[in-house]
């Protein structure tokens, strides 16, 4: 299906802060403050924003009264927080492994970017990763290429680590780059991802994996089968809580409410943001991006 650009997101989409519901709101505030070595923006009603250089990119809810989720169920897969240059990487991927050395899960060369990922202490993916240049991303047919290569922790650590970045680690800025979501099937998340929300698919893999984004960047969401296959609607539990989408201005966040209205998505529209929930009740957030 082709779509014209008045059914896309706008180009210059980007991802906002990610909500995870957790269980035990001092340990996960460590592990993200301590290790990822994001600040505390604001922590008051059991909420804790945290952020780099002013931008928020996790907020965690106290809800101790949910249960963990399933391991089958739709949910997240992971968030990714993008860092701007490859000794910022170093530097988060370095403190995670010295404080949490038994939350490491693994490491690739995707070709457009180099990923480390991890799991926090309450079962949430975590994947840390820089961007190649975009000049250096290659494109065919509409499909990025993209691999998982063998990546070395240590030799990377050895080749970019750098003490006055690990120094001043949480006054450097990074961003939630993409979310990934387990879901129940690829050809459901194709059609509300791409063709009613209006990503662009940037890649597929075996009818397992689907890749989206705006404005060609290697995705901004993805979404797997891999451990979720066949799971329907998600219940209340601890894990993700809310996906946040950033829009340029009103005008395009207006285009993404009337589209997917005309689509019969169940909405709220307040005029600065559109909530609604994917096919398999993850709630996503979309509003206009702040200056």
């Amino acid at each position: 299906m082709t779509l014209s650009p008045a059914d896309l997101l706008a180009p210059d989409t980007r991802m906002g802060a990610v909500t995870l519901r957790v269980a035990d709101l001092d340990a996960m505030t460590a592990y993200y403050r301590d290790a990822v070595r994001l600040a505390v923006q604001s922590a008051h009603d059991g909420t804790v924003v945290l952020g780099r250089g002013g931008t928020p990119l996790v907020v965690l809810e106290h809800a101790p009264e949910l249960r963990r989720a399933g391991a089958r169920q739709a949910g997240l897969f992971h968030t990714a927080v993008l860092f701007e240059t490859e000794a910022d990487l170093a530097a988060a991927v370095h403190e995670v492994a010295v404080r949490h050395p038994g939350s490491f899960t693994g490491s690739a060369d995707h070709l457009v970017s180099k990923a480390f990922y991890f799991t926090d202490p309450e079962g949430n993916g975590v994947e840390l990763y820089w961007d190649r240049d975009r000049t250096r991303w290659s494109w065919t047919h509409g499909r990025i290429e993209m691999d998982s290569l063998f990546l070395d922790p240590n030799t990377y650590l050895r080749e970019h680590l750098d003490p006055v970045a690990v120094a001043t680690a949480d006054q450097r800025p990074a961003s939630v780059g993409h979310v990934h979501l387990c879901v129940g099937d690829v050809d459901t998340a194709r059609s509300f991802y791409v063709d009613q929300l209006g990503f662009e698919t940037t890649s597929e893999w075996r009818g397992q994996a689907l890749f989206v984004s705006a404005g060609r960047y290697h995705h901004h969401m993805a979404m797997n089968t891999w451990n979720s296959a066949g799971a329907g609607r998600r219940r209340a539990t601890l894990g993700l809580g809310l996906v946040r989408i950033e829009l340029p201005d009103a005008d395009d966040l207006g285009a993404l409410g009337e589209r997917l209205g005309h689509h019969r998505v169940p909405l709220a529209d307040d005029g600065r943001t559109v909530s609604f929930e994917d096919p398999w009740a993850n709630r996503i957030e979309v509003s206009v991006r702040a200056a």
